[in-house]
């Protein structure tokens, strides 16, 4: 008797789907990795609910798409460090990656993508939105469209510090800051689409010209690509996973739990387990 197919159910129009039926603590078939793939790259990023997984287990998975990728900046758990521990302690302000961004795109090759692992989380509030840069592009007029082809942006992933100076539970790596060049417009290697490749977290200028220059053209890129109408938000549980494509989306852990510390989720620690799988240099 075969297996039963996935179910995949889309939470949103523009992107993300929760998928249900499968077990990911168990070691997935190939043909249960191909479908998860296809999902991610029909839906961009897709969620899983009620998972129990081990370090080992979360390793395995990111393993079944590829090469896992070390964060550059980013110190991982001394027993497994392919693995980043996400820590929010009680009474910080922010969630660690709490402005739109794709993963590390101030290296030579970011992720193809990630998975992130809820182990604790607020009973409310801290949810994690993700948008679609394919959508963004395409809605672009020709004529910007056709501007944007010819330009490449420089990326950085900033100084060491910013990744634990305002997280007690946060370590960086002595490492130095690190630049890339990046396309502004990359071609998808799987599905061939264009994808609006810049992000305000790590986008600094276009190549050739001064920050100063590139600032009105950058911003209005990063307020098209976070229009709500290309997003989707996802609330997290204990034992949720969330696996997104990073060529080709954004995302923004949010911080909006501070005003209501009396209700509970100021005051709860958020913890998080996250790996990264190898990428190629975007085209």
């Amino acid at each position: 008797m075969s297996r039963p197919r996935i179910e995949i159910a889309p939470i949103a129009g523009a992107l993300g789907a929760e998928l249900c039926g499968v077990d990911l603590n168990d070691a997935l078939s190939d043909e249960t990795a191909a479908e998860i793939r296809r999902a991610l790259l029909d839906r961009l990023v897709v969620f899983f609910r009620d998972q129990d997984l081990t370090p080992e287990s979360l390793i395995a998975l990111a393993r079944c798409f590829g090469p896992i990728a070390i964060h550059p900046i980013a110190r991982g758990r001394d027993d497994h460090p392919e693995i980043v521990e996400v820590v929010r302690e009680p009474g910080e302000m922010l969630n660690w990656g709490s402005k739109w961004h794709s993963d590390t795109t101030g290296i030579e090759n970011p992720p193809l993508g990630s998975i992130l692992y809820a182990r604790e989380v607020p009973p409310f509030a801290a949810d994690t939105c993700w948008a679609n840069l394919c959508l963004a592009h395409d809605t672009l007029s020709d004529g910007m469209k056709a501007l944007l082809t010819r330009l490449r942006a420089v990326h950085s992933t900033g100084a060491p510090g910013r990744y634990a100076d305002f997280y007690k539970s946060m370590r960086a790596l002595e490492t130095g800051e690190s630049e890339a060049v990046h396309p502004v417009v990359r071609t998808h290697p799987e599905t061939g689409r264009p994808i609006l490749f810049v992000n305000r977290s790590f986008t600094r200028r276009f190549e050739g010209m001064t920050e100063e220059e590139s600032r009105p053209l950058l911003e209005f890129l990063f307020n098209h690509s976070e229009r709500p109408e290309f997003t989707c938000r996802f609330r997290w549980h204990p034992g949720s996973v969330a696996f997104w494509d990073n060529r080709c989306t954004i995302h923004d852990a949010l911080a909006d739990f501070w005003p209501a510390r009396n209700a509970g989720a100021a005051d709860t620690r958020r913890v998080m387990h996250r790996v990264m799988i190898e990428g190629n240099r975007p085209v």
